[in-house]
């Protein structure tokens, strides 16, 4: 226990980036038609289950549409 509280103002933060980048990344899917390679379900199953950084960077490299 005392190791997660020597972690904590390291985590928190990190946290707060992780999840506001899910958001994002999810706000744009749901509000965009068109994606690179897959479709809106594809996307959405990607972003959530690899939440941890890897789904929404890999959204942002692989299937968002450029305008």
């Amino acid at each position: 226990m005392d190791k997660i509280i020597e972690f904590l103002p390291f985590l928190i933060p990190l946290m707060i980036v992780q999840f506001s980048l899910l958001g994002y990344t999810l706000y744009h899917i749901l509000t965009h038609k068109s994606y690179k390679r897959g479709n809106r379900t594809l996307w959405l199953i990607i972003a959530i289950v690899f939440m941890n950084f890897v789904g929404p960077i890999l959204y942002f490299l692989l299937g968002k549409e450029d305008a």
